[in-house]
């Protein structure tokens, strides 16, 4: 009996005591792991529920190159996050002027995330890339780079692994029909507004939850005209 006693004293107690002990710091791993992810993603969420992403975009100078004969258009263009902060302006230079802006646009019909929710009738867009067609000279230049977390989309602080891994599959779903499919996305394509883009004259591009993308152009105001705005 004494032996049985022993046995269990020495034995079976600690290590009883070992698996609860386990099984406690797995489950606190757990549930903190599901909360950093789900607070990542009510984050991720909250910025593709925005009504539109918006950029504008204008020319900034047309010089005349005489060795090739063709005006060069530099193009300022500017982006807005998701809470309508302007982000760093990007110029690009074309050998021509009908300028595209190339966007990746995922629908999501019904994305389901762990705590219950749903993206219903949401979509997610992303300028990629700005380019001049012109056959064998076309002129191209990435806005977001493959397969990279879009930066109006980023959220705040540290880079987070399951934030990456959201964008990854983000991508996929662009360029993988079977794949969206399987993950509920409505609808996963490119689009590719353009326009002329002449000097005087401020190109607003939207993004619509419910469309697409359209550039609206306006001009610029008579009291802008002839200035150089210091920052």
């Amino acid at each position: 009996m004494s032996k049985i006693r022993n046995f269990f004293t020495f034995v079976l107690i600690p290590v009883l005591i070992g698996l609860i002990v386990f099984g406690g710091y797995s489950l606190y791993q757990y549930y903190y792991r599901y909360q950093q992810e789900n607070k990542v993603l009510r984050e991720i969420i909250n910025r593709l529920e925005a009504d539109t992403r918006i950029a504008d975009a204008l020319v900034t100078e047309v010089v005349y190159d005489p060795i090739l004969t063709e005006h060069k258009t530099t193009i300022k263009f500017l982006e807005y996050d998701t809470k309508g902060n302007p982000m760093k302006p990007k110029y690009f230079t074309f050998f021509g002027n009908v300028i595209q802006f190339q966007s990746l646009v995922v629908r999501f019909e019904d994305f389901h995330i762990r705590n219950g929710d749903a993206l219903k009738d949401k979509s997610a867009y992303l300028f990629w890339k700005v380019f001049f067609l012109n056959g064998s000279k076309t002129q191209e230049y990435n806005i977001t780079r493959l397969k990279e977390i879009p930066e109006g989309y980023k959220v705040d602080g540290n880079e987070n692994s399951y934030e990456v891994e959201f964008w990854r599959r983000f991508w996929e779903y662009a360029f993988d029909s079977k794949i969206a499919k399987a993950n509920g996305i409505k609808n996963a394509q490119i689009e590719a507004p353009g326009a002329k883009f002449i000097p005087g004259m401020i190109y607003t591009i939207k993004i619509e939850h419910d469309g697409g993308m359209r550039i609206d152009v306006s001009k610029i105001p008579d009291i802008l005209k002839g200035e150089k705005i210091s920052e």
